[in-house]
């Protein structure tokens, strides 16, 4: 039968079949159960086979005096192997009667008895004079000994034990004993003989029969009948993933991934900023490349369409020399238009102010830019080394301009008194560099979705016009925003847009 979901219904018998089997075992049958067991029923005579010296116990006598004819010995233990316990009204019995089980021994007498095993020694007050626990004989026609146990309230897994000592009827018949009878119900549950045993019970075997024959069938199947379908949608063929430095480190493990799953697809790496890698796309007008830029597209750009793949935090980075993590957004303002030049004007160590800038194409400068400085431009730069005025630039606080994010972040660490912008994920990796707090502020997303934390930014996937669904174009976003490119985007310290309130709009308010 093709088509027909076997997977789902040998998943199925295979959980259902035990929990029923469980249930049935535990919570219908077994939930109040009281057992017995006949542990020992030996007659003493050496002519039956026993050693001679066991005549000696034929010594026995009755209440009278008499010796006993035949005497035999019985070890009767009550159990509750039930899972729950078992009170004195759970007996099925008049509520007048104070005996709750009886056990017959037809052909013989009862000659003595005495309680041999309490498990619990508050269960020594269950068998005094007026419990009902005794012995007798009823049945004139076929006589029995009879033994009366009493109502015993039994907690689950408590017992008790009774050893009797038996006679044959006078009279009686020299064949072999009849099996003793146990007469009793318990309300609700059963009274039943419970044996002791050291291996498992044949309803355990047949449950464990049947999972085995499951398992076999399936793994047969999957083995020799099911035809393994292709892992994800896999695309062939070379991709070019260009645009920005700050989410490349997303996207390098991204496309190692897809291409460990996919051997077919190849990936290469052209990424120099957000704003030439639409240019770069713009040019190749063709699914062979793939842009992404921190933030959405400028104007000129009509073919590219947008889509938003995850929310991204950015912080400023500064060196330790200078010995500030904290600045509000006017400080940030003031520094970056050159009213502050020195760290220690705002409680710094001495150390002069040296700006660490993206280049103009760069789109974690335009969300720095749009975010911290309120849309305003940074002057261009004046420093080559980022330590001091090149010959001829105008003097003032030393400004440099580096083309990736790495290399924005070994400046600030190598240049005293150093202040840059990296997205969070590249800068949180570093140790040589502190992160800084924005009116007291550290950059998480909370703080970005109460409106706390401003430096954010929606990072998007351009590509030239719609990709055809079969394409690795289409197929590695779609990678990129399934669970595992999920997995990828939140390790770097992004968060997918799929899980914000708005994936449309990818904000943090939305």
């Amino acid at each position: 039968m093709e088509g027909f979901p076997w997977d789902v219904l040998l998943a199925v018998a295979g959980i259902a079949v035990p929990a029923v089997a469980f249930l049935w075992e535990f919570a219908l049958v077994g939930r109040k159960r009281l057992g017995y067991r006949v542990q020992m029923d030996t007659p003493t005579a050496s002519g039956r086979g026993f050693a001679p010296t066991a005549d000696a116990l034929a010594q026995l006598q009755h209440e009278n005096g008499e010796r006993l004819v035949d005497p035999s010995f019985v070890l009767l233990r009550i159990e509750n192997n039930g899972t729950t316990d078992i009170d004195t009204d759970d007996y099925a019995v008049n509520e007048n009667d104070r005996v709750g089980v009886r056990v017959k021994f037809p052909g013989r007498t009862v000659a003595g008895m005495v309680v041999t095993e309490l498990s619990s020694p508050h269960l020594h007050e269950c068998f005094g004079d007026d419990s009902g626990f005794g012995a007798r004989d009823e049945n004139p026609e076929r006589p029995a000994g009879v033994i009366d146990l009493p109502r015993v309230p039994l907690n689950r897994g408590a017992h008790y034990k009774i050893l009797a000592v038996l006679d044959r009827i006078p009279n009686g018949s020299p064949d072999d004993f009849d099996d003793p009878q146990v007469v009793g119900e318990i309300k609700g549950g059963s009274l039943r003989e419970t044996k002791s045993r050291t291996g498992p019970t044949s309803s355990v075997i047949a449950l464990i029969l049947f999972l085995v024959v499951i398992s076999i069938f399936q793994l047969t199947r999957s083995l020799f009948f099911d035809e393994k379908p292709p892992p994800l949608d896999c695309a062939s063929g070379k991709l070019t993933i260009t645009g920005s430095t700050a989410f490349a480190p997303v996207l390098k493990e991204a496309t190692a991934s897809y291409a460990k799953t996919c051997p077919g697809a190849s990936f290469v790496f052209d990424t120099r900023g957000s704003a030439e890698g639409l240019g770069s796309l713009n040019q190749a007008g063709n699914e062979g490349v793939l842009a992404f830029s921190d933030g959405a597209k400028g104007e000129g750009f009509p073919q590219l369409l947008p889509r938003p793949v995850a929310f991204s935090l950015f912080t400023l980075v500064i060196n330790k020399e200078a010995g500030v993590q904290d600045l509000t957004l006017a400080q940030i303002r003031d520094v970056y238009d050159g009213k502050i030049a020195n760290w220690r004007e705002i409680g710094g160590k001495d150390r002069p102010v040296r700006l660490v800038d993206r280049h103009s194409d760069s789109g974690t400068r335009r969300t720095f830019e749009g975010q911290i400085l309120a849309g305003k431009r940074e002057p261009g730069d004046n420093s080559d080394d980022c330590l001091k005025p090149a010959p001829g630039a105008q003097p003032g606080v030393v400004r440099c301009a580096k083309p990736s994010t790495n290399d924005v972040l070994d400046a600030v660490s190598r240049v005293p008194g150093a202040l840059g912008y990296s997205e969070l994920g590249a800068a949180t990796k570093r140790e040589d560099v502190l992160p800084v707090r924005i009116d007291g502020h550290q950059a998480t997303l909370e703080g970005a979705i109460h409106a706390a934390y401003p430096f954010w930014e929606t990072e998007y996937a351009y590509t030239f016009g719609e990709p055809k669904a079969d394409s690795l174009v289409a197929s590695f976003l779609r990678y990129l925003t399934n669970q595992v490119g999920k997995d990828i985007v939140r390790s770097h310290g992004h968060r997918p847009c799929a899980e914000l309130a708005n994936p449309v709009l990818c904000r943090p308010g939305a």
